[in-house]
């Protein structure tokens, strides 16, 4: 009688099953690793908004009525802030600025969440260089 040699049908099916478990496990882990990777984005171009209203501030300081500066004011173009997953319109900013406070100038940059990113809400800077809200 021939030797054969080979997996069965039962031992194959068991590998299968093992890698099916193993998937499906890992890919919802993946899943928010690329998100936090997605919001990374958001969070750099933050934090070079904040350098240009910094800048701004040092510049005019408290010259005339002080009002939120535009792109074109802080230097920028539309398609300056426009990522790979973010655009120049889920970016948005508050500031206000006063010469006798501590420090004189404070702001709020807001990232709202793009369609692309499923996991996580808004994200937020303000002037002390803290984040909120972003990836879960």
């Amino acid at each position: 009688m021939k030797s054969r040699k080979g997996f069965t049908l039962i031992e194959l099916m068991v590998v299968i099953l093992i890698v099916g478990i193993l998937a499906a496990v890992a890919i919802p882990l993946m899943r928010g690793r690329v998100d936090s990777a997605k919001w990374s984005e958001g969070k750099s171009v933050a934090g070079t908004i904040a350098t240009s209203l910094r800048a701004y501030a040092a510049e005019k300081g408290g010259q005339g009525a002080w009002a939120n500066p535009t792109l074109a004011n802080l230097g920028f173009t539309t398609g300056d802030l426009q990522g790979t997953y973010f655009a120049s319109t889920n970016y948005s900013w508050t500031t206000s600025y006063d010469e006798t406070a501590n420090p004189p100038l404070t702001f709020t940059i807001t990232v709202t969440k793009p369609a692309s990113i499923t996991s996580g809400t808004d994200l937020t800077l303000n002037e002390v260089g803290v984040f909120s809200g972003g990836p879960q």
